[in-house]
Protein backbone atom coordinates (compact mmCIF):
# COMPACT_ATOMS: atom_id res chain seq x y z
CA UNK A 1 0.00 0.00 0.00
CA UNK A 2 2.56 2.19 0.65
CA UNK A 3 4.74 1.75 -2.70
CA UNK A 4 1.52 2.49 -4.78
CA UNK A 5 1.39 5.96 -2.71
CA UNK A 6 5.16 6.65 -3.07
CA UNK A 7 4.33 5.30 -6.83
CA UNK A 8 1.49 7.88 -7.54
CA UNK A 9 3.24 10.65 -5.61
CA UNK A 10 6.22 9.82 -7.84
CA UNK A 11 4.12 9.75 -10.74
CA UNK A 12 2.14 13.04 -9.64
CA UNK A 13 5.09 14.91 -8.89
CA UNK A 14 6.76 14.15 -12.56
CA UNK A 15 3.68 15.11 -14.18
CA UNK A 16 3.46 18.76 -12.63
CA UNK A 17 7.40 18.68 -13.56
CA UNK A 18 6.38 18.07 -16.99
CA UNK A 19 3.36 20.78 -17.12
CA UNK A 20 5.36 23.44 -15.00
CA UNK A 21 8.74 23.17 -17.22
CA UNK A 22 8.49 24.00 -21.12
CA UNK A 23 6.59 21.93 -23.11
CA UNK A 24 6.77 20.41 -26.58
CA UNK A 25 3.62 20.86 -29.03
CA UNK A 26 1.87 17.71 -28.43
CA UNK A 27 1.79 17.95 -24.98
CA UNK A 28 -1.44 19.57 -24.19
CA UNK A 29 -1.23 20.13 -20.63
CA UNK A 30 2.53 21.50 -20.81
CA UNK A 31 1.54 24.20 -23.44
CA UNK A 32 -1.40 25.20 -21.93
CA UNK A 33 0.25 25.86 -18.93
CA UNK A 34 3.36 28.12 -20.67
CA UNK A 35 0.70 30.00 -22.31
CA UNK A 36 -1.28 30.74 -18.90
CA UNK A 37 2.45 31.36 -17.71
CA UNK A 38 3.15 34.07 -20.39
CA UNK A 39 -0.25 36.02 -20.42
CA UNK A 40 0.37 36.24 -16.29
CA UNK A 41 3.48 38.17 -16.82
CA UNK A 42 2.61 39.73 -19.89
CA UNK A 43 -0.58 41.26 -18.07
CA UNK A 44 1.09 42.12 -14.87
CA UNK A 45 3.72 43.92 -17.03
CA UNK A 46 1.30 45.44 -18.67
CA UNK A 47 -1.46 46.52 -15.01
CA UNK A 48 2.02 48.03 -13.88
CA UNK A 49 2.26 50.57 -16.78
CA UNK A 50 -1.60 50.85 -17.49
CA UNK A 51 -1.98 51.67 -13.31
CA UNK A 52 0.35 54.87 -13.52
CA UNK A 53 -1.91 56.52 -15.60
CA UNK A 54 -4.23 58.78 -13.33
CA UNK A 55 -7.01 58.55 -15.76
CA UNK A 56 -7.37 54.88 -15.70
CA UNK A 57 -6.42 54.41 -12.53
CA UNK A 58 -9.22 56.69 -11.65
CA UNK A 59 -11.56 54.35 -14.22
CA UNK A 60 -10.36 50.75 -13.93
CA UNK A 61 -8.26 50.83 -10.61
CA UNK A 62 -10.50 47.96 -9.22
CA UNK A 63 -9.87 45.56 -12.07
CA UNK A 64 -6.59 46.41 -12.11
CA UNK A 65 -5.57 45.41 -9.01
CA UNK A 66 -8.07 42.17 -8.78
CA UNK A 67 -5.84 41.33 -12.11
CA UNK A 68 -2.51 42.09 -10.25
CA UNK A 69 -3.68 39.93 -7.75
CA UNK A 70 -4.04 37.06 -9.41
CA UNK A 71 -1.12 37.11 -11.66
CA UNK A 72 1.19 37.88 -8.53
CA UNK A 73 -1.05 34.79 -7.16
CA UNK A 74 -0.18 32.53 -9.86
CA UNK A 75 3.30 33.24 -10.11
CA UNK A 76 3.27 32.32 -6.14
CA UNK A 77 1.74 29.10 -7.18
CA UNK A 78 4.35 28.33 -9.96
CA UNK A 79 6.84 28.82 -7.07
CA UNK A 80 6.02 26.56 -4.94
CA UNK A 81 5.34 24.17 -7.20
CA UNK A 82 8.74 23.85 -8.62
CA UNK A 83 10.23 23.50 -5.57
CA UNK A 84 7.57 20.70 -5.26
CA UNK A 85 9.20 19.63 -8.59
CA UNK A 86 13.08 20.54 -8.33
CA UNK A 87 14.31 17.19 -7.26
CA UNK A 88 13.61 16.40 -11.14
CA UNK A 89 15.12 19.19 -12.39
CA UNK A 90 18.11 18.26 -10.38
CA UNK A 91 17.89 14.67 -10.39
CA UNK A 92 21.38 13.63 -9.66
CA UNK A 93 21.14 15.47 -6.20
CA UNK A 94 19.17 14.79 -3.11
CA UNK A 95 15.68 16.64 -2.80
CA UNK A 96 16.67 19.15 -0.29
CA UNK A 97 19.93 19.97 -2.28
CA UNK A 98 17.97 20.16 -5.79
CA UNK A 99 15.33 22.79 -3.75
CA UNK A 100 18.66 24.81 -2.59
CA UNK A 101 20.12 24.92 -5.78
CA UNK A 102 16.64 25.91 -7.75
CA UNK A 103 15.84 28.79 -4.85
CA UNK A 104 19.26 30.18 -5.17
CA UNK A 105 19.33 30.21 -9.14
CA UNK A 106 18.86 32.64 -11.34
CA UNK A 107 15.84 31.88 -12.44
CA UNK A 108 14.44 30.93 -9.19
CA UNK A 109 15.46 34.47 -7.35
CA UNK A 110 13.62 35.84 -10.39
CA UNK A 111 10.37 33.79 -9.20
CA UNK A 112 10.71 34.95 -6.21
CA UNK A 113 10.86 38.60 -6.41
CA UNK A 114 8.37 38.44 -9.35
CA UNK A 115 5.68 37.63 -5.98
CA UNK A 116 7.22 37.94 -2.76
CA UNK A 117 6.87 42.11 -2.38
CA UNK A 118 3.50 42.19 -2.98
CA UNK A 119 2.73 40.13 0.15
CA UNK A 120 5.18 41.82 2.10
CA UNK A 121 2.62 44.95 3.58
CA UNK A 122 0.55 42.63 4.98
CA UNK A 123 3.26 41.54 7.17
CA UNK A 124 5.11 44.67 7.19
CA UNK A 125 2.31 47.68 6.94
CA UNK A 126 5.18 50.26 8.03
CA UNK A 127 7.29 49.64 4.72
CA UNK A 128 4.38 48.72 2.57
CA UNK A 129 6.44 52.25 0.32
CA UNK A 130 9.52 50.66 0.39
CA UNK A 131 8.17 47.50 -0.69
CA UNK A 132 6.11 49.18 -3.55
CA UNK A 133 9.72 50.19 -4.72
CA UNK A 134 10.46 46.11 -5.01
CA UNK A 135 7.34 45.33 -6.66
CA UNK A 136 8.93 47.07 -9.94
CA UNK A 137 11.47 44.14 -9.84
CA UNK A 138 9.21 41.91 -11.01
CA UNK A 139 9.53 42.99 -14.44
CA UNK A 140 12.63 40.50 -14.54
CA UNK A 141 9.94 38.07 -15.14
CA UNK A 142 9.68 38.83 -18.32
CA UNK A 143 13.42 36.57 -18.87
CA UNK A 144 10.99 33.67 -18.35
CA UNK A 145 9.91 34.51 -21.67
CA UNK A 146 13.08 33.92 -23.02
CA UNK A 147 12.89 30.03 -22.70
CA UNK A 148 9.60 29.91 -24.39
CA UNK A 149 11.64 31.32 -27.51
CA UNK A 150 14.72 30.39 -29.78
CA UNK A 151 15.05 33.40 -30.78
CA UNK A 152 15.42 34.97 -27.92
CA UNK A 153 17.80 32.35 -26.63
CA UNK A 154 20.29 33.58 -29.29
CA UNK A 155 20.69 36.69 -27.12
CA UNK A 156 21.85 34.60 -23.70
CA UNK A 157 23.82 32.71 -25.44
CA UNK A 158 25.99 35.84 -27.14
CA UNK A 159 26.36 37.22 -23.96
CA UNK A 160 27.69 34.35 -22.33
CA UNK A 161 29.83 33.21 -25.36
CA UNK A 162 31.23 36.95 -25.31
CA UNK A 163 31.42 37.49 -21.22
CA UNK A 164 35.42 38.15 -20.86
CA UNK A 165 35.07 40.50 -24.07
CA UNK A 166 32.74 42.63 -22.46
CA UNK A 167 33.65 42.90 -19.29
CA UNK A 168 37.32 44.04 -20.75
CA UNK A 169 35.34 46.48 -22.34
CA UNK A 170 32.94 47.48 -19.49
CA UNK A 171 36.38 47.99 -17.26
CA UNK A 172 37.63 50.31 -19.74
CA UNK A 173 34.84 52.33 -19.91
CA UNK A 174 34.57 52.75 -16.18
CA UNK A 175 38.75 53.44 -16.31
CA UNK A 176 37.79 56.15 -19.03
CA UNK A 177 35.19 58.00 -16.60
CA UNK A 178 37.11 57.52 -13.50
CA UNK A 179 40.30 59.50 -15.61
CA UNK A 180 38.08 61.88 -17.20
CA UNK A 181 36.09 62.77 -14.16
CA UNK A 182 39.37 63.80 -12.38
CA UNK A 183 40.61 65.76 -15.30
CA UNK A 184 37.90 67.65 -15.66
CA UNK A 185 37.29 68.23 -11.85
CA UNK A 186 41.54 69.61 -11.76
CA UNK A 187 40.00 72.08 -14.74
CA UNK A 188 36.97 73.18 -14.17
CA UNK A 189 36.78 73.58 -9.79
CA UNK A 190 38.58 76.86 -9.64
CA UNK A 191 35.79 78.30 -12.58
CA UNK A 192 32.83 76.71 -11.06
CA UNK A 193 32.89 75.45 -7.59
CA UNK A 194 29.88 74.84 -6.73
CA UNK A 195 29.39 72.35 -9.62
CA UNK A 196 32.43 70.66 -9.92
CA UNK A 197 32.39 70.16 -6.27
CA UNK A 198 34.51 66.67 -5.35
CA UNK A 199 35.47 63.81 -7.53
CA UNK A 200 31.90 62.29 -8.21
CA UNK A 201 30.02 64.95 -9.67
CA UNK A 202 33.02 64.52 -12.26
CA UNK A 203 32.10 61.21 -12.78
CA UNK A 204 27.88 62.26 -13.17
CA UNK A 205 29.38 64.74 -16.11
CA UNK A 206 31.82 61.91 -17.68
CA UNK A 207 28.52 59.41 -17.61
CA UNK A 208 26.34 61.64 -18.91
CA UNK A 209 29.34 62.74 -21.67
CA UNK A 210 30.74 59.56 -22.34
CA UNK A 211 27.38 57.09 -22.48
CA UNK A 212 25.22 60.00 -24.39
CA UNK A 213 25.25 63.34 -25.61
CA UNK A 214 25.09 65.30 -22.57
CA UNK A 215 22.67 65.76 -20.02
CA UNK A 216 23.03 69.92 -20.15
CA UNK A 217 22.97 70.19 -16.16
CA UNK A 218 27.25 70.08 -15.89
CA UNK A 219 28.96 71.38 -18.64
CA UNK A 220 32.38 73.17 -18.84
CA UNK A 221 33.07 77.04 -19.01
CA UNK A 222 36.71 77.32 -19.26
CA UNK A 223 38.54 76.87 -22.63
CA UNK A 224 40.70 74.27 -21.74
CA UNK A 225 37.98 72.68 -19.94
CA UNK A 226 35.98 72.44 -23.46
CA UNK A 227 38.82 71.67 -25.45
CA UNK A 228 39.57 68.39 -22.49
CA UNK A 229 35.54 68.07 -22.97
CA UNK A 230 35.93 67.08 -26.94
CA UNK A 231 38.71 64.97 -26.56
CA UNK A 232 36.44 63.54 -23.99
CA UNK A 233 33.52 63.16 -26.16
CA UNK A 234 35.54 61.34 -29.04
CA UNK A 235 37.40 58.87 -26.74
CA UNK A 236 33.82 58.44 -25.30
CA UNK A 237 32.27 57.32 -28.80
CA UNK A 238 34.94 54.73 -29.49
CA UNK A 239 34.82 52.94 -26.41
CA UNK A 240 31.07 52.78 -26.23
CA UNK A 241 31.79 51.20 -29.81
CA UNK A 242 33.16 48.37 -28.21
CA UNK A 243 30.80 46.22 -26.41
CA UNK A 244 28.78 47.63 -29.64
CA UNK A 245 30.78 45.75 -31.81
CA UNK A 246 31.30 42.93 -29.90
CA UNK A 247 27.77 42.21 -29.35
CA UNK A 248 26.98 42.76 -32.70
CA UNK A 249 30.01 39.93 -33.61
CA UNK A 250 28.48 37.79 -31.28
CA UNK A 251 25.22 37.67 -33.30
CA UNK A 252 27.20 37.32 -36.73
CA UNK A 253 29.36 34.68 -35.60
CA UNK A 254 25.78 32.85 -33.87
CA UNK A 255 24.11 32.84 -36.91
CA UNK A 256 27.11 31.84 -39.37
CA UNK A 257 27.52 29.26 -37.06
CA UNK A 258 23.93 27.88 -36.83
CA UNK A 259 23.74 28.38 -40.90
CA UNK A 260 27.09 26.31 -41.29
CA UNK A 261 25.49 23.34 -39.05
CA UNK A 262 22.55 23.20 -41.15
CA UNK A 263 24.15 23.86 -44.35
CA UNK A 264 27.19 20.61 -43.51
CA UNK A 265 24.57 18.26 -41.71
CA UNK A 266 22.67 18.04 -45.09
CA UNK A 267 19.50 15.96 -45.26
CA UNK A 268 18.73 12.62 -44.63
CA UNK A 269 15.82 10.67 -44.29
CA UNK A 270 14.74 8.82 -40.86
CA UNK A 271 12.58 5.85 -40.67
CA UNK A 272 10.65 5.12 -37.40
CA UNK A 273 9.06 2.15 -35.88
CA UNK A 274 6.72 1.45 -33.03
CA UNK A 275 7.92 -1.42 -30.52
CA UNK A 276 4.82 -2.24 -28.34
CA UNK A 277 6.23 -3.90 -24.95
CA UNK A 278 5.04 -7.12 -23.50
CA UNK A 279 5.69 -9.25 -20.28
CA UNK A 280 8.43 -11.61 -21.78
CA UNK A 281 10.60 -8.43 -22.65
CA UNK A 282 13.65 -8.08 -21.38
CA UNK A 283 14.18 -4.12 -21.35
CA UNK A 284 11.04 -3.79 -19.06
CA UNK A 285 12.07 -2.43 -15.76
CA UNK A 286 15.29 -0.85 -17.03
CA UNK A 287 17.03 2.61 -17.87
CA UNK A 288 17.13 3.77 -21.77
CA UNK A 289 20.66 4.06 -20.84
CA UNK A 290 21.08 0.90 -20.01
CA UNK A 291 19.80 -0.45 -23.26
CA UNK A 292 22.48 -1.91 -25.67
CA UNK A 293 21.22 -0.19 -28.75
CA UNK A 294 23.06 -0.05 -31.99
CA UNK A 295 24.93 3.50 -32.21
CA UNK A 296 23.08 4.56 -35.35
CA UNK A 297 19.12 3.88 -33.24
CA UNK A 298 17.74 6.20 -31.44
CA UNK A 299 14.77 6.38 -29.15
CA UNK A 300 12.39 9.33 -30.30
CA UNK A 301 9.76 9.06 -27.77
CA UNK A 302 7.95 6.44 -25.60
CA UNK A 303 4.09 6.36 -25.02
CA UNK A 304 3.11 5.46 -22.04
CA UNK A 305 -1.03 5.06 -21.37
CA UNK A 306 -2.37 8.52 -23.20
CA UNK A 307 1.37 10.26 -22.46
CA UNK A 308 4.42 11.21 -24.53
CA UNK A 309 7.17 10.74 -22.15
CA UNK A 310 11.01 12.42 -23.65
CA UNK A 311 13.11 9.55 -23.29
CA UNK A 312 16.00 10.49 -20.82
CA UNK A 313 18.14 8.21 -19.54
CA UNK A 314 16.95 7.62 -16.72
CA UNK A 315 13.68 6.77 -17.78
CA UNK A 316 12.47 3.12 -16.52
CA UNK A 317 11.06 1.52 -19.11
CA UNK A 318 7.43 -0.46 -18.52
CA UNK A 319 5.06 -3.20 -19.43
CA UNK A 320 2.75 -1.79 -22.05
CA UNK A 321 5.10 0.76 -22.85
CA UNK A 322 5.12 1.90 -26.37
CA UNK A 323 8.62 2.37 -27.92
CA UNK A 324 8.76 4.85 -30.90
CA UNK A 325 12.59 4.30 -32.41
CA UNK A 326 14.39 6.12 -35.32
CA UNK A 327 17.02 5.26 -37.91
CA UNK A 328 18.88 6.61 -40.79
CA UNK A 329 17.21 5.35 -44.05
CA UNK A 330 19.68 2.66 -45.58
CA UNK A 331 22.00 3.74 -47.93
CA UNK A 332 24.71 1.71 -49.24
CA UNK A 333 26.61 0.45 -52.53
CA UNK A 334 25.68 -3.01 -51.77
CA UNK A 335 22.79 -4.18 -53.47
CA UNK A 336 20.11 -5.41 -51.08
CA UNK A 337 17.10 -6.87 -52.43
CA UNK A 338 14.26 -7.94 -50.02
CA UNK A 339 11.39 -9.58 -51.07
CA UNK A 340 7.84 -10.30 -49.63
CA UNK A 341 5.01 -13.11 -50.48
CA UNK A 342 2.54 -14.25 -48.89
CA UNK A 343 1.91 -18.21 -47.75
CA UNK A 344 -1.39 -20.00 -49.09
CA UNK A 345 -2.78 -23.25 -48.70
CA UNK A 346 -0.98 -24.59 -51.73
CA UNK A 347 2.52 -23.41 -51.06
CA UNK A 348 4.99 -25.57 -50.59
CA UNK A 349 6.24 -24.33 -47.21
CA UNK A 350 3.24 -23.66 -45.63
CA UNK A 351 3.11 -26.50 -42.59
CA UNK A 352 6.76 -26.92 -42.99
CA UNK A 353 9.46 -25.90 -40.52
CA UNK A 354 12.15 -22.99 -41.15
CA UNK A 355 14.92 -25.59 -40.40
CA UNK A 356 13.27 -27.75 -43.11
CA UNK A 357 12.69 -25.37 -46.01
CA UNK A 358 13.87 -26.13 -49.31
CA UNK A 359 15.97 -22.72 -49.88
CA UNK A 360 19.07 -21.35 -51.69
CA UNK A 361 22.12 -20.75 -49.39
CA UNK A 362 21.85 -17.16 -50.65
CA UNK A 363 18.14 -16.70 -49.25
CA UNK A 364 17.11 -16.01 -45.90
CA UNK A 365 13.84 -15.36 -43.84
CA UNK A 366 13.76 -11.55 -42.32
CA UNK A 367 10.69 -11.57 -40.44
CA UNK A 368 7.47 -13.16 -40.44
CA UNK A 369 4.16 -11.20 -40.02
CA UNK A 370 1.41 -13.32 -38.89
CA UNK A 371 -1.89 -11.67 -38.10
CA UNK A 372 -0.71 -7.75 -36.65
CA UNK A 373 2.18 -9.13 -35.26
CA UNK A 374 5.67 -9.95 -36.63
CA UNK A 375 7.49 -12.85 -35.44
CA UNK A 376 10.95 -13.69 -35.75
CA UNK A 377 12.34 -16.39 -37.23
CA UNK A 378 13.38 -19.08 -35.85
CA UNK A 379 14.35 -23.11 -36.97
CA UNK A 380 11.38 -24.57 -35.00
CA UNK A 381 8.98 -21.99 -36.03
CA UNK A 382 6.23 -23.74 -38.34
CA UNK A 383 4.88 -21.52 -41.59
CA UNK A 384 1.59 -21.05 -41.62
CA UNK A 385 -0.91 -20.52 -44.48
CA UNK A 386 -1.07 -16.56 -44.65
CA UNK A 387 1.63 -15.69 -43.22
CA UNK A 388 3.53 -13.13 -45.09
CA UNK A 389 7.88 -14.04 -45.57
CA UNK A 390 10.10 -10.59 -45.74
CA UNK A 391 13.15 -12.57 -47.26
CA UNK A 392 16.38 -11.71 -48.65
CA UNK A 393 17.18 -13.70 -51.85
CA UNK A 394 19.22 -13.10 -55.34
CA UNK A 395 16.69 -15.96 -56.68
CA UNK A 396 14.18 -16.05 -58.18
CA UNK A 397 10.87 -16.52 -56.24
CA UNK A 398 7.74 -17.02 -57.90
CA UNK A 399 4.92 -14.98 -56.72
CA UNK A 400 7.09 -13.26 -54.65
CA UNK A 401 6.92 -9.05 -54.29
CA UNK A 402 9.93 -6.72 -54.58
CA UNK A 403 10.66 -3.93 -51.49
CA UNK A 404 12.03 -0.93 -51.96
CA UNK A 405 14.20 -0.29 -48.58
Amino acid sequence: MINTINLFSKKFRRTIFTMVEVGYDEDKLGRSYDIINMAAIVINILIGFLITFDNLASSYGTIFNHLEAITVAFFGIDYVLRIYTATFKYPNETELVAIIKYVTSFSGIIDLISFIPYYLPFFFPGGAVAFRIFRVMRIFKLFRVNAYYDSLNVITEVIRGKAQQLLSSIFIIVMLMVSASLCMYSVEHEAQPEVFDNALTGIWWAASTLLTVGYGDIYPITPLGKALGVVITFIGVGAVAIPTGIISAGFVEQYSKFKSISDQAGERDIHFIKVDLEDTDACIGHRISELSLPRNIIVAAIQRADDIIVPRGDVILQKNDSIIMGAESFKSNWNVSLKEIELKETHPWTNQMIKDLDMSRQTFIVSIRRDDKTIIPRGDLELQAGDIIVLYTRAYIKDAKSISI
